[in-house]
């Protein structure tokens, strides 16, 4: 399964590089189904992964001038201090058995991959559903930016998530920003939260990393990444996130399945 494993990373960095965001919606999936890592810990391999992936493609964005800093501080700074909240000490809070439906026991990890599949499920529509991908002219309301990426890095924080999948909305809706531009905004604002958070994880805490594994994933998503780039050149956005989209929803739907059956 294995093998599996790193040809669906290559996908991890298409997605990110063709519509900023989604990388981490495959990257749990893969690390936990794929190569078989406990759910908590395939969120900070996660972070890593989708991280390393997001600081390659802010850098192409840069050099595309597609990159709004203020936007993104205004959004990155709460939304790295929510994250930092989770991991450090909420995350480690929550018992290994949360409760029990029946003869149904909802444990940490399933609650985890759950919430991650409604998650999916719920991103999805607005994946499915057609935009036209352009800004609206008008003032950038910088304070809901701010209460957007507090509540984002809590997203961030609990699943291992970058949020791209939120973060390119708020950026559309709230500061104003062209799809390019919300996409190599929303790559920066991932790249700091996923390695910030992955930081804070393997800071002082007893987590054994095999980073081999890691690091070959992460090179494998990076791949992908330019690749992703590059297909950007050539396929419309707004005709790729739809198929995206039901490929989210599917897939959501799955692990839904998978881990009531399971239980």
């Amino acid at each position: 399964m294995e093998y599996f494993g790193y040809l669906a990373a290559v996908l991890i960095g298409i997605i990110l590089g063709l519509i900023g965001g989604g990388g981490s919606i495959l990257a749990v999936p893969i690390l936990v189904y794929l190569f078989h890592i406990s759910p908590e810990k395939a969120t900070s391999y996660s972070l890593f992964i989708v991280g390393i992936t997001a600081m390659v493609g802010t850098g192409k964005h840069y050099q595309l001038n597609n990159l709004k800093l203020k936007s993104a501080l205004f959004f990155a700074i709460p939304s790295m201090l929510s994250l930092l909240l989770v991991r450090k000490l909420l995350l480690p809070l929550l018992p290994v058995t949360l409760f029990t439906i029946g003869d149904l026991t909802v444990t940490k990890d399933m609650f985890i991959m759950l919430v991650f599949a409604l998650l999916m499920v719920s991103a999805s529509v607005s994946m499915i559903l057609k935009t036209n991908g352009k800004a609206i002219p008008d003032k950038v309301n910088y304070s809901r930016l701010v209460v957007i990426g507090f509540l984002v890095g809590l997203i961030t924080g609990f699943l291992g998530a970058g949020g791209g999948f939120l973060i390119i909305p708020a950026l559309l809706f709230f500061a104003h920003l062209e799809m390019k531009q919300a996409v190599g905004t929303s790559l920066l604002i991932i790249f700091v939260n996923s390695l910030l958070g992955f930081a804070a994880d393997v800071w002082g805490s007893q987590v054994l990393i095999d980073y081999g594994l890691l690091f070959t994933i992460t090179a494998i998503a990076v791949l992908g990444m330019f690749i992703g780039t590059f297909l950007s050149r050539k396929i419309d956005n707004n005709h790729l996130k739809p198929i995206f989209g039901w490929f989210v929803l599917m897939m959501g739907f799955y692990i839904i399945f998978k881990e009531i059956v399971n239980g």
